[in-house]
């Protein structure tokens, strides 16, 4: 059924924030599919930042270890290194395996999440800043993992050390040439080996320096995903280090040109792609991957929606804005009207997300105040709580019956498919957006059962509205649906675009019930 006069977004009508909307719904697809075998909390698909996390924690870790054991001149590395094989019970192994190996899947991660956040269009409006600061951090995991190749001082770590110092000599402006340092009848000196510790070491430091940087628009920020693929993540690990260990490929001598090398393509694809073509042409590949890898946040996309609006004469500053903004977007001051100890909510328009869960958290956003013309504390001025509690009277009233369903939908989820005469279905930017009450509300105003849909674990489009619709609906976080309301005439279901006969079959489960008074079950996620 359509909405008449609609200020709230109606069905269909907010667009693909992806600008490749098929390969977008091809990812999610397989995301589902995942979902399905695995469980939202362990699929590594929507936990790749929090999954990068661990596993750099897990680099630091290994390293410092590491680091201990490394005779750090240039003649003793070698065998510092090779006797961690002759550790008992093959921890020398596993710490050097579960370090390199820990490294390709950090780089793995790294570029699936880049994958994922641009498939999903995740890099406009408030994103911008977050997918630039992560843009360096590429680079930074690059140097940092080529120049532990060279720590270890084996014929690998020779060739990477060599083609690195031919490849920087490419550039103009250098004064004099890096790889003469390593040609010819020459040891390396311990000062020079110093400078590789100190770039191994040194950009790991720079990057916990960035992520934070990264990170800090973000409220909640997971940085250790779930435990089910933490360990699933690192007994991974520790099997390939076991099984597949790591071993040196014997001391490097500057004398001779190392052959027959066991490459890691994953961290090391950089040297022969210089061997088969030029020094210059990697430069000039290199600095066009990262201006296309900074571009996205400025190519043309959807036009941004209005950010919310703080109402100060109905604040009350209780913070529960502050604490649901999934983007920090949000900080309590003092408050305008002078009392002591008073604070108001005030929102950053640089770090709105336009997803209206704070309105959704505001105490003063019940609809069953008296005033005539609901005014919140703070609100969103493209879909006001006044209005859709205007629509949703005057919308129960105008239908027919027998029967009336309301469905409180995600506009980024699934859609009932077709116009149902006994449906009304009300678009939020997301579920998080609906105050809880409204529901009561929709029941004593005529409906006979309420469908909460939202986007499935893990899946929000604005990170944490799905987990707070899901926690204010079983009691978990304020506000909260009243206990009172009868279990069996509202429910939640949880999809994403691609999930219309999920959400059609739960719609139908919700008649069914009606006709015959089965009692249900009150939630249901993926």
């Amino acid at each position: 059924m359509s909405l008449p006069g609609s200020a709230l977004p109606a069905e269909g009508s907010v667009a693909s924030p992806s600008p490749l909307p098929r390969l977008a719904s091809a990812y999610r697809m397989l995301e589902h599919g995942v979902d399905a075998v695995f469980g939202a909390r362990a699929n590594p698909l929507k936990h790749l930042g929090a999954l990068g996390f661990m596993l750099l924690w897990l680099l630091v870790a290994s390293g410092s270890i590491l680091y201990i054991v490394l005779d750090t001149s240039a003649a003793g590395a070698y065998q510092s290194i090779a006797s961690l094989a002759e550790v008992p019970w093959m921890l020398g192994t596993a710490l050097r395996g579960l370090h390199r190996y820990g490294a390709d899947a950090f780089v793995l991660v790294m570029g699936m999440h880049i994958l994922r956040e641009w498939l999903l269009g995740r890099y406009r409006h408030w994103r911008r800043a977050i997918w630039w600061t992560g843009v360096p951090l590429v680079g930074l995991a690059f140097v940092s993992a080529v120049g532990g190749f060279w720590l270890n001082w084996d014929r690998l770590g020779q060739y990477s050390v060599v083609a690195t110092a031919e490849w920087i000599d490419a550039l103009p402006f250098l004064a004099a040439p890096l790889a003469r340092n390593f040609l010819g009848d020459v040891n390396l000196s311990d000062r020079l080996f110093t400078l590789f510790i100190f770039i191994h070491i040194g950009m790991p430091l720079l990057m916990v320096f960035g992520l934070w940087f990264h990170i800090q628009r973000i409220s909640l920020a997971k940085v250790f995903p779930p435990r089910p693929l933490a360990w699933g993540a690192f007994i991974t690990l520790l099997l390939l280090a076991l099984l597949l260990p790591v071993e040196s490929q014997g001391p490097a001598d500057l004398r001779s040109q190392p052959t027959a090398l066991a490459l890691d393509w994953w961290l090391l694809f950089i040297h022969p792609l210089v061997d088969a073509t030029s020094p210059t042409i990697v430069w000039v590949l290199l600095t066009l991957a990262f201006v296309l890898l900074a571009l996205p946040p400025l190519w043309p996309g959807r036009t941004r929606e209005a950010v919310a609006v703080v109402y100060p004469e109905h604040c009350s500053g209780c913070s529960r804005c502050f604490d649901d903004c999934p983007y920090s977007a949000i900080s309590m001051v003092p408050h305008t009207n002078g009392k002591p100890g008073m604070r108001l909510a005030q929102v950053n328009s640089d770090l709105c997300a336009s997803c209206g869960i704070c309105a959704g958290a505001c105490p003063s956003s019940t609809p069953f105040r008296s005033a005539e013309q609901l005014v919140t504390g703070i609100d969103m001025p493209q879909w006001p709580v006044n209005d859709l509690r205007a629509q949703l009277i005057q919308s129960l009233q105008a239908m027919p019956g027998p029967q009336r369903f309301v469905i409180f939908g995600c506009a980024q989820g699934a859609h009932t498919p077709g116009q149902a005469s006994d449906v009304l279905h009300f678009n939020l930017a997301c579920a998080g957006a609906l105050p809880p009450s409204f529901i009561e509300y929709a029941l004593r105003h005529g409906a006979d059962g309420v469908l909460i849909n939202g986007c499935r674990e893990g899946g929000c489009e604005y990170r944490l509205g799905q987990r707070w619709t899901a926690e204010r609906l079983t009691g978990e976080r304020e506000p909260h649906l009243r206990r009172s309301v009868p279990q069996d005439r509202w429910r939640a279901v949880w999809t994403d675009t691609g999930d219309e006969r999920t959400l059609a079959a739960a719609l139908d489960a919700m008649r069914q019930r009606h006709h015959t008074g089965t009692p249900p079950v009150s939630e249901e996620s993926h």
